[in-house]
């Protein structure tokens, strides 16, 4: 199995270097931001990064699209993923995101589960490549019960509750000194949700 740190398979697909962005008059380019809202199934990433990504201007990616079909058959059939199987999904993410960076975007929304801290690491080795982009994340934080709700009113979605369920045993809720990390309570209604995190958001990119 492929180690989970970001470093293997990347060469084939880096991004743009930050000193190959620079502007004709010599400047370097602002700072952009990569904004990857994630959390369990049910928490309501779709909707937090659509409001987000309208708000911010920014472009928005999906990334429950981004999953190959073999690993969409096996969520559809109840068969939790490995880090095997996340592995070019999250390589995958990761360079769409800089993708739209290097296509003109300020900054791009992702949404991405994200459940583990190298999953997230793989996802921040792109500020790492290139200086001017900066990878933040926002956690969609709810008690277990409620996705399980949530997910079971879902229609036609290959996420059945019982992947709920394998999402949280391997979950690893961001620790204290990942200080690119949001954590939203999604247990009040969406518009709190949503403008809270939008606050925070826009706190967060005045600072930086």
């Amino acid at each position: 199995m492929a180690p989970l740190n970001g470093q293997e398979g990347a060469a084939s697909a880096r991004p743009v270097q930050s000193n190959e962005m620079v502007h004709a008059t010599g400047q370097e380019p602002m700072q952009r931001h990569v904004w990857y809202v994630t959390g369990p199934a049910g928490c309501g990433k779709t909707t937090v990064a659509e409001y987000l990504a309208a708000a911010l201007g920014m472009p928005y990616v999906e990334g429950d699209s981004h999953h190959s079909p073999a690993n969409v058959e096996k969520m559809r059939t109840g068969i939790p993923l490995t880090d095997t199987d996340r592995w070019e999904w999250l390589i995958g993410l990761r360079n769409e995101s800089m993708r739209r960076i290097s296509d003109g975007a300020d900054g791009v929304v992702v949404t991405c589960s994200a459940l583990k801290r190298k999953y997230r690491d793989v996802l921040r080795i792109a500020s790492y490549w290139n200086r001017n982009v900066l990878t933040h994340f926002i956690f969609l934080n709810a008690p277990a019960e409620m996705l399980l709700q949530r997910v079971s009113r879902r229609q036609g979605h290959y996420m059945g509750p019982g992947m709920v369920q394998s999402q949280f045993d391997i979950l690893e809720r961001p620790a204290e000194d990942e200080y690119d990390v949001i954590s939203i309570d999604v247990s009040r209604s969406i518009l709190e949700v949503q403008t809270d995190a939008l606050t925070r958001v826009s706190d967060m990119m005045r600072r930086d």
